[in-house]
């Protein structure tokens, strides 16, 4: 057991999934374990777009932004596993299931993203994972979904 979890920084992740302002949900991924685990950070804060209108006077981070961050979280792990880097990957959502929301998210939190394969092997294309987004060890949301990762996509 003395295999190295890697990390990815932002410049790795952008290499690895097309995502970007102001959709790039995740700011750096450690604890990758193959294509088994990881954990996802993002630093929430206040100058993001969706908090002039969800909500005036009360921002709070939409649940499906904290899904969304949770499946790019997956995708980096994935993506990284497999090297993908520079490699145009697709990541597309086939199936968003129990998922709960227990905790609002607002500017100055630290969005922590646990995620881990549930079913899916190298080459192939249908993924499903489990997620679950904490708030300084409180749970804010879980989830399970599925993902199409198309992998064949040339630089």
């Amino acid at each position: 057991m003395s295999e190295t979890l890697q990390t990815a920084d932002i410049h790795l992740i952008q290499r690895l999934i097309p995502h970007r302002y102001p959709f790039l949900l995740v700011d750096k991924v450690v604890d990758i374990d193959g294509y088994q685990s990881a954990r996802g950070l993002k630093n929430v804060t206040m100058n993001e777009p969706h908090f002039q209108g969800h909500f005036p006077g009360k921002p709070i981070m939409p649940g499906v932004t904290i899904v969304e961050a949770m499946a790019q979280t997956a995708a980096v792990m994935v993506g990284t596993a497999l090297g993908m880097e520079d490699k145009n990957m697709l990541v597309y959502f086939m199936s968003i299931d129990k998922c709960k929301f227990r905790r609002m998210v607002i500017p100055g939190d630290v969005l922590e993203m646990k995620v881990e394969t549930l079913r899916g092997k190298p080459g192939g294309k249908v993924w499903r994972f489990g997620g679950r987004a904490e708030v300084e060890g409180e749970m804010a949301t879980e989830v399970e979904f599925t993902a199409m990762m198309d992998l064949s996509a040339s630089a």
